[in-house]
């Protein structure tokens, strides 16, 4: 999905929502838990109760390696499931070596179809290269992530009196373009976003933290928000885990349509 496809697809459902498949076994109802494919059934429920809300889907690989190889195999098929009108995230924070970055985009772009992937930043531009070189596919950068581990090194403040972040933002966008760039950026961080408009005005952010980890969407939109929206904001257990009794999909699609209708608003404001 190339940038003019997502930005479409936003105006027409008037949504910016992307649903995060963090899909933990042991959260999940029980019925699905003794059940060998229970995974995928789970997944398709939840894809079949929310697609008509959102734009997005972000699957959060390590999930699904921690199960194996049928895990990768779930993996998979979920992702083959997602209609090819919603972007594909996988949520796999890669990066290495140039050649082992090549296997990486290989597996993701092109074995599993995935739209998008995130990547850490820190190994520099030949570990992330590797993802850009594809033609209608997104490479997802770290920048201002929601942790407590943000302080760590992002929110330090280097000799020249910009944050770590601030650098990894100016310095990355100028490997790509606002056609095949995204960065994430936490919505618990919302006032920063002000500042990160500066930095980088085009690009869309991956905005996680909305829902269960407390982050505002209307300050999300207020801070972050572009002319052409520039923003996919996730939520994961606010919505996969709505329920887990019988009507967890009815749920699921309770909430991803509250999250549509308070984006619905906010969009008026472009």
């Amino acid at each position: 999905m190339n940038r003019k496809q997502l930005i479409e697809t936003i105006k027409s459902k008037q949504s910016f929502l992307c649903v995060g498949l963090d899909t933990d076994l042991e959260k999940i109802p029980a019925y699905f838990q003794s059940r060998p494919n229970g995974v995928v059934e789970f997944n398709k429920q939840i894809i079949d109760a929310t697609k008509d809300y959102c734009v997005s889907y972000k699957i959060n690989t390590a999930f699904y390696e921690a199960m194996g190889a049928r895990g990768w195999d779930a993996m998979e098929e979920t992702c083959e499931y997602i209609p090819e009108t919603h972007l594909k995230i996988a949520d796999a924070k890669r990066a290495d070596i140039g050649n082992t970055s090549t296997y990486y985009a290989k597996a993701f772009f092109e074995k599993m179809k995935f739209d998008a992937i995130t990547v850490a930043p820190y190994m520099g531009e030949d570990s992330i290269r590797p993802f850009l070189d594809y033609d209608n596919k997104w490479t997802i950068v770290l920048g201002l992530t929601s942790n407590k581990g943000a302080y760590d090194f992002e929110l330090q403040k280097l000799k020249n009196e910009k944050h770590v972040y601030e650098q990894v933002l100016e310095t990355v966008s100028l490997w790509g373009n606002e056609n095949n760039l995204m960065f994430v950026v936490g919505a618990t961080q919302a006032e920063e976003l002000a500042n990160i408009r500066k930095i980088i005005p085009n690009n869309f952010l991956l905005v996680p933290g909305v829902g269960a980890q407390g982050g505002s969407l209307a300050d999300v939109a207020k801070y972050g928000m572009n002319k052409d929206c520039g923003l996919l904001v996730n939520a994961s257990r606010a919505i996969i885990y709505a329920s887990n009794e019988a009507d967890f999909a009815e749920k699921a699609t309770e909430f991803s349509l509250s999250y549509q209708l308070e984006m619905k608003q906010l969009l008026t404001l472009l």
